[in-house]
Order: structure tokens, then C-alpha cells, then sequence
């Protein structure tokens, strides 16, 4: 059983350990899960994490419940019955579903995957993250999956509903360590019904527009906007820029008294920062791709090894992986 420390990170580290575990078929036990955060040990989302991977390798679990600190985790075969949980909260379903994403290196037939509770919430990838960037990148490097949001869930309510389909795939090595120049630009703005009256979506796009064209960008972003049936209020922009058949993602979320305008201008003023570097993904896919180097091998340039990359890589290297750190001046690339 690998003894990981989990004190020095937030969720990504059980997450990535949950992932790696189903793969190998080698149990955990995690001791200090989340211990430099506010509030330490398992939240809700987290929780769901780890119902999630007990339900597909029907795994022996200790330490499981919300607040538990300390997480035993041994798993068994890995099947593809259909999976659903619930976050019973405003939780995260895109991070559970991340969790389980990795599983198709080790499946025999597709994995349904049906998750309830925030599809739109801070300190996470909205679902339109998950769709127009995740996906297509994974797509070039042999990894399948479908996503659709047949519910949006905002802060505080949830009550969205994400499925995932994932298909058996055999990773090809990445190669990312150089960027295309830019292609094209997107942008997926979404809000719920009840701030249609106020233009919301519209004034998203229109802080993304007005930030690109201040910076001098060159390419004219498409537009996509849309109001949506939720249980509470809430926003969310995400602007996707295609390099060749790399995709890089910036989001933002709104928030109370905080103009849409300026809800838009977080996530271009994010891209126009990635667009002065030569990282080929975003920072947050940076940190998603260390496990994929691990299982595939290859090469990715991040922006820069923050210390959620290094201690994400020290678990993945506690499951045997050779995964090592190249410093350039520019960043780093994380080999396999």
C-alpha cells in the first residue's frame, strides 16, 4: 500500500492518487488529506470523488465520509456499469468526472458517468472547459470521452447534471512542448434564466471583446450565448484558443456585484498573459496532464512549475512513474 502525504496540497492530490489507484490496481492510503487548507479533510466534492472510484473498481474504502483526514483505498477490478453520484451540494461535478477520466486506459468497454451538483462553480473547470478544451486536446493523444451538461448547477444550489461517457483508449505519447501559432477563438458564455432580462451573457462577451482589442490580439473570437433552466442564479465565460490541434482554455465566474463586463475581462486578460509565453496548454490543463504523461508518455510545457505541480508529481512518482522536470527559462517540460 503507497503511503502518500496529503498535506501539502487541496484535492488534485486525491484525485490523482484515486486515478493512479484504478489504473495500477495498487491501493493508498492518503494521511493528511487537504491539511494546509481552512478546512482540512474531505469536502462533499471530494467525497464524491472517492464514491465514484470505490463504485468502478469496487474498492475496500476507509475514511471515506466528509472530514475525514486519512483515506484507505483498495481497489478491485475495473468495470464499466453505469456510475452515478451525487455531490449533495454546489460541489464540483467536472472534477469527479477528472477523477474517473483516466480509467480508459484500463477498460474493456465504455464507462457511463452520471454526476449531480455544480457544473459551473469556482475553483473549477466549467463544464464548457471540460468540452471545448479537454476534450479535443485529449483527442489528439488517443483519449476519447463525451461530456454533456443536461443540467446547469450554479453556487449555491447545485442541482446540475453532468454525464461522461468514456471510451477504452490506448494513449499515444503527448507532444506538447512547442505551441502552434493561434488559429482561432471561441467563447462560451453562459447564465441562467433569470438574468436574461439583464443581457448578462452578452455583457461577458462583450469584457472578453473589449479586453482582446485593447491587447491587440488579431483574431475575431466567435460567440456563443446562452441562458439555461438552474436552480440559482449564476454566470460563467470561457474563452478557448485553438493552436493547430492544441486547445487552451481561460474561464471566470460571476459573481454578486461584480459587473458582467468585468466577469469577461478576468478570462481574456487570463489568455492575453498564456499569449505572451510559449506554453502550448493553460495552467490549470498543465497540472490535469501530468497524469497523462505519466501513463503515456511524451512531453508537455507548463507555464511554470507552481508547487501544485511539484506535489502532484511527487504522488504520481509514489506509483513507480518516471515522470521528470526540465527548467527552461520560459517554464518548464514535464517528460515521461
Amino acid at each position: 500500500m503507497h503511503r502518500l502525504d496529503g498535506s501539502a496540497g487541496g484535492g488534485q492530490l486525491l484525485r490523482t492518487a484515486l486515478s493512479l489507484s484504478l489504473v495500477t490496481g495498487e491501493a493508498f492510503e492518503m494521511n493528511r488529506i487537504r491539511g494546509n487548507r481552512p478546512n482540512p479533510g474531505l469536502r462533499p466534492q471530494h467525497v464524491a470523488c472517492v464514491a465514484a472510484a470505490e463504485s468502478v473498481a469496487d474498492a475496500e474504502v476507509s475514511g471515506g465520509e466528509e472530514g475525514s483526514s486519512t483515506l484507505q483505498f483498495t481497489p478491485h477490478t475495473v468495470r464499466s456499469d453505469p456510475v452515478g453520484v451525487s455531490v449533495g451540494t454546489a460541489g464540483s461535478t467536472t472534477l469527479v468526472s477528472e477523477t474517473l477520466l483516466p480509467v480508459a486506459v484500463a477498460l474493456d468497454d465504455p464507462l457511463q458517468l452520471t454526476v449531480t451538483g455544480g457544473t459551473d462553480v469556482r475553483w473549477s473547470p466549467p463544464v464548457d472547459y471540460l468540452r471545448y478544451v479537454k476534450r479535443p486536446l485529449c483527442s489528439t493523444f488517443g483519449v476519447e470521452f463525451d461530456v454533456d451538461a443536461q443540467r446547469r448547477g450554479f453556487y449555491p444550489a447545485g442541482g446540475g447534471r453532468l454525464s461522461m461517457r468514456v471510451v477504452p483508449s490506448d494513449p499515444v505519447p503527448l507532444a506538447l512542448d512547442a505551441r502552434p501559432p493561434l488559429d482561432d477563438l471561441s467563447i462560451y458564455s453562459v447564465a441562467g434564466n433569470a438574468l436574461a432580462d439583464a443581457a448578462v451573457a452578452e455583457r461577458q462577451v462583450e469584457g472578453v471583446k473589449s479586453v482582446l482589442e485593447d491587447a491587440g490580439v488579431g483574431i475575431s473570437p466567435r460567440a456563443s450565448v446562452s441562458y439555461v433552466e438552474s436552480d440559482s442564479p449564476g454566470t460563467a465565460v470561457v474563452l478557448v484558443g485553438r493552436c493547430g490541434d492544441v486547445f487552451a482554455g481561460f474561464d471566470a465566474y460571476g459573481e454578486r456585484g461584480v459587473p458582467a463586463e468585468s466577469v469577461g475581462a478576468q478570462a481574456a486578460e487570463a489568455f492575453v498573459d498564456w499569449d505572451r509565453g510559449d506554453a502550448p496548454v493553460d495552467r490549470h490543463m498543465a497540472d490535469q496532464l501530468l497524469v497523462w504523461v505519466a501513463l503515456a508518455g511524451g512531453a508537455v510545457r507548463v507555464p511554470a512549475v507552481t508547487e501544485h505541480v511539484r506535489t502532484n508529481l511527487d504522488v504520481i512518482r509514489a506509483f513507480g512513474y518516471d515522470v521528470a522536470v526540465r527548467e527552461t527559462e520560459t517554464g518548464a517540460v514535464i517528460e515521461g
